[in-house]
């Protein structure tokens, strides 16, 4: 099944992203899931949008345009809906974003503990850096250059 990424900007609309995902994630890479937080990470120039399967919020991505750059962060995956390829179609719509921006260089944040978004970056053709972010260093920054050329193959 597609995946459908919808815009949200509206605080009606960020309380339905929260109101579907509260039970199935606590935190983003790098801040609380809380109605203020999310707020506040759109002010400071996120676009939130809701990854819908069908009518259900299964997650949330948040990308932000700045230096020439996509940056991308994700929360997790509803657990019912975990394994079916939808972490694939996410960074899929990453490099799409990049490619309708005429954007070659895409930089995701993921926490350090999270070995599944590191194997899933790595097969998307992410090169992890040396850089740890966040207040406690438990952020980690990937990138891909779109110049290279590389995407994943299709199943």
């Amino acid at each position: 099944m597609e995946l459908e990424f919808k815009l949200t900007s509206s605080e009606k609309a960020i309380q339905k992203i929260l109101d579907y995902t509260i039970d199935a994630f606590s935190d983003s890479p790098d801040f609380k899931w809380t109605l203020e937080e999310i707020k506040h990470e759109v002010a400071e120039g996120w676009e939130l949008y809701g990854v819908h399967l069908s009518d259900e919020i299964i997650a949330a991505v948040f990308i932000k345009e700045e230096n020439s750059c996509l940056y991308t962060k994700n929360t997790a995956i509803k657990m019912g809906h975990q394994g079916s390829g939808f972490s694939h179609q996410i960074k899929d719509f990453f490099s799409k974003e990049a490619k309708e921006r005429k954007i070659t260089k895409l930089i995701h944040y993921c926490r350090i503990d999270n070995f599944r978004m590191y194997s899933l970056n790595e097969s998307h053709g992410y090169k992890k850096t040396n850089r740890k972010l966040g207040s406690d260093g438990q952020i980690v920054e990937w990138v891909k250059d779109l110049r290279d050329g590389f995407e994943r193959k299709q199943r």
